[in-house]
């Protein structure tokens, strides 16, 4: 029984790449039911994020193909062009990486928050659908754990610095005042209403959300007095926005370069800025082609994210001890468990070898059989029998590792394994 965890991120795979191997929110019960039918994985959770895909698993071996293969056929992609980016770890690495990153420590700015919130849900739909069982489960509430001692501990999360943290710092270094600006919200999940409150914060007031869904929009505008618009009409309004800043669950873009062209003709080329959140893209990449149209995603993003990070690059150290310190925990745990199925055979076997015995014994005993002699037999019988089959491996195996783990496992005298037999 082994852990594994398998996936690409930001740091080993471009946005083009993240994108084709994204499940969608509205996929991930399909992924999972489709991954609990692949013979050798026994339990799975499946975490996908703007910066990440990955599938944390309980396998009967650490076959690193079947869960990679599971990946690539799920979504139809060819194994050779996507296995460069993938990582994969066992076991103890795969323990570390899972507390790594629900701390934030692994994630494009260190310590960002948002990522914790995404590794419960993956747990809790996983959960929900049946897919984890006592290993998992145990893992996720042990990362959970982890991350909040990391939190209360260090100030990894001291300077709010994330995601959208950094899209609204990339804004203000573009426009001399944000304030003054009109700000356009595609979608209105956890990302853009992280984004709206970082520019709301900033002094921002013209801000226009649009969702596929207009009640969800409406809440969010509700929120801090801003216009909500469907998806419908975001062609005729586009050419309001002087920032735009989308991340929706859609699989294909939604704002094409047409869009574009069409809002800068009607702005008379006046500059606009587009931050693309999201993975799968909102945004056509050709869209970087217009003139006066500044298209950033989640990649560029790294290059805005050194403000704040000096005091969370120390809190960093201190949380990687944590993880060390709390990944043997974790391993100290998993590794009894690996044992518990050998110590209740060998226990079964004991038990059944001693009722025999003593079931022979009581019928000599009854029959008249002097009581202190059947007691010697009794004993001698059954450590005969207990010893039987581990003497006959140490006879014919001749493997000084099996003495050296025996006299360890039965507590003999380690100093007298080189001596002759006496």
């Amino acid at each position: 029984m082994h852990v594994l965890s398998i996936g690409l991120n930001h740091t080993t795979a471009p946005v083009a790449v993240r994108e084709r191997a994204a499940v969608a929110a509205d996929h991930l019960e399909e992924a999972l039911s489709d991954i609990a039918k692949t013979r050798g994985i026994e339990e799975a959770a499946i975490l996908s994020t703007c910066n990440r895909t990955e599938v944390y698993c309980r396998v009967p071996d650490v076959d690193i193909k079947v869960a990679t293969d599971w990946l690539c056929n799920f979504h139809e992609l060819n194994r050779d062009d996507v296995a460069p980016y993938l990582y994969a770890f066992p076991d103890q690495q795969a323990v570390k990486h899972a507390f790594r990153v629900a701390a934030g420590l692994d994630s494009m700015v260190i310590g960002e928050p948002q990522i914790l919130g995404q590794m419960k849900t993956a747990f809790a739909k996983a959960h929900k659908n049946g897919n984890t069982g006592k290993v998992l489960n145990r893992l996720f509430q042990h990362t959970f754990s982890v991350a909040k001692k990391i939190r209360s501990n260090t100030n990894i999360g001291s300077h709010a610095v994330s995601v959208a943290y950094a899209a609204v710092a990339l804004a203000r270094q573009i426009f001399s005042d944000v304030s003054k600006q009109t700000v356009m919200l595609v979608g209105a999940g956890e990302t853009i209403e992280l984004v709206c409150r970082h520019l709301y914060s900033q002094g921002v007031r013209n801000i226009i959300v649009a969702n596929r869904t207009a009640s969800r929009a409406r809440n969010l505008a509700g929120e801090f007095n801003a216009q909500a618009i469907s998806l419908d009409e975001l062609p005729t309004r586009l050419a309001d926005a002087d920032m735009v800043f989308s991340s929706t669950a859609s699989t294909l873009p939604i704002l094409g370069k047409g869009a574009f062209e069409s809002a800068l003709a009607q702005r008379k080329n006046r500059s606009m800025m587009v931050v693309d959140l999201a993975v799968p893209r909102d945004v056509e990449p050709q869209v970087n082609q217009l003139d006066n149209v500044y298209l950033y995603t989640v990649d560029d993003l790294q290059r805005v994210v050194s403000d704040n990070l000096e005091t969370r690059q120390q809190a960093a150290i201190e949380a990687e001890k944590i993880v060390e310190d709390q990944t043997l925990q974790f391993m100290h745990w998993f590794n009894h468990l690996q044992c518990v199925p050998t110590i209740r055979e060998l226990r079964d076997q004991t038990s059944q070898l001693t009722r025999s015995e003593l079931d022979s014994a009581v019928k000599r005993i009854q029959a008249g059989d002097n009581p202190e002699m059947v007691l010697q037999q009794f004993a001698h019988a059954l450590s005969q029998k207990f010893m039987h089959t581990p003497t006959e491996s140490l006879r014919h195996n001749n493997d000084e590792s099996l003495l050296i783990a025996t006299r360890e496992l039965f507590g003999l005298d380690s100093q007298r394994s080189d001596k002759e037999p006496e």
